[in-house]
């Protein structure tokens, strides 16, 4: 009976240590639509001042020869200062619409469980039970946090930083106008070099997230896309094949279908530091079957998947993650021999066709 009241203490503090978090995450929510919508009126008037300054810079163009350099000079100024900004407010804009998205999968989460939590009976046996339940989606919740540190750090250390220096280079050229007009010109080449590498970063960042095409246009084509753009970052050779008839399926087997294929392919790249990876998906019409196959270091595969090394690539959240749509994965590696994975998860009749 102590025991039980234990662990029902433990179940309590759950449920209120989620409330609060719900409570929290909503507010978190509201003031993220507030900010959305107060950038998404800055890029509005930026691009408007930029299409302006687009316009008067044709037309110093047109005339410099009857122009002053002052004026020449103003104008480019305010182009480059113009186009800087709005580049800034659209990656900031995409940023929170990102967050946003996170956010509120992370909300939708939270009630999930809170829903679950409260129709539990209380009781020494209800308890153990939910205390089984629980476990896999903490594993979870702690795995998207793990995820979102990493992405905060390479965003840091990556765009970020870039966008830093597209600032001190505009600086740059913005000083050599009076002073060597040809090292202006140069300099600026250099800068639309940069912001166009800057942009596909972060294009490549917001793909990482999630997907537009996703929701848009639904597995398939996502993958495609995605493989291919993983494939010319990280230089590994990858392949996708497609077989079965190609259909969208419900939202969530989409998003753990893709995820799962991501996290895959990046555990391949930086941990097996596989040259070559195969990807399969079988569209069935009972099953979704998918495969990833490396040519990496591979490791020694135990009886169970907890491991601190399998924790650390996350397949026992994998796992857990198709178990819970009804359906099954398989492991298979051994060291110098690469790594494959298999999964399936269970198509509904409404997915058939």
């Amino acid at each position: 009976m102590v025991a039980s009241t234990g662990t029902d203490t433990s179940f309590e503090q759950f449920l209120v240590m989620c409330s609060e978090e719900q409570e929290q995450t909503q507010r978190g929510l509201k003031e993220l639509d507030l900010l959305i919508q107060q950038t998404t009126g800055e890029v509005k008037r930026l691009a408007q001042r930029n299409t302006q300054a687009t316009n008067r810079l044709r037309q110093v163009e047109a005339s410099l020869n009857t122009m002053s350099r002052k004026d020449i000079q103003e104008t480019y100024a305010a182009v480059m200062d113009t186009q800087q900004r709005l580049f800034t407010m659209r990656g900031q804009l995409e940023k929170l619409q990102s967050d946003q998205q996170n956010m509120q999968r992370y909300l939708d989460l939270l009630n999930t469980i809170i829903e679950a939590t409260e129709q539990t009976q209380v009781g020494a046996a209800a308890s153990e039970e939910a205390e089984s339940t629980q476990q896999p989606v903490v594993r979870i919740i702690e795995a998207q946090e793990r995820e979102r540190h990493r992405l905060s750090r390479q965003i840091h250390d990556g765009p970020a930083q870039s966008l830093t220096n597209l600032v001190l280079q505009a600086e740059i050229c913005e000083r050599l106008f009076d002073v060597d007009a040809e090292r202006a010109r140069t300099e600026l080449t250099n800068l639309k070099e940069a912001v166009t590498s800057t942009f596909k970063k972060v294009r490549g960042f917001i793909m990482t997230l999630r997907p537009m095409m996703l929701d848009d246009l639904g597995l398939v084509p996502t993958m495609r896309r995605y493989v291919e753009s993983f494939g010319e970052n990280s230089g590994v050779l990858a392949h996708l094949t497609v077989t079965g008839k190609e259909r969208r399926l419900a939202s969530y087997k989409e998003v753990t279908t893709f995820r799962i294929i991501q996290e895959l392919l990046n555990n391949a790249h930086e941990h097996s530091h596989a040259s070559s990876i195969q990807i399969n998906l079988d569209m069935g019409d009972d099953l979704i079957r998918a495969s990833v196959e490396d040519d990496g270091k591979g490791f020694e595969l135990t009886e169970t998947l907890n491991s601190p090394e399998l924790e650390q690539l996350g397949l026992a959240t994998m796992r857990e993650r198709v178990e819970m749509l009804g359906g099954q994965m398989h492991v298979d590696s051994d060291l110098g021999q690469g790594t494959k994975v298999d999964f399936e998860l269970p198509v509904s009749a409404d997915e058939q066709n």
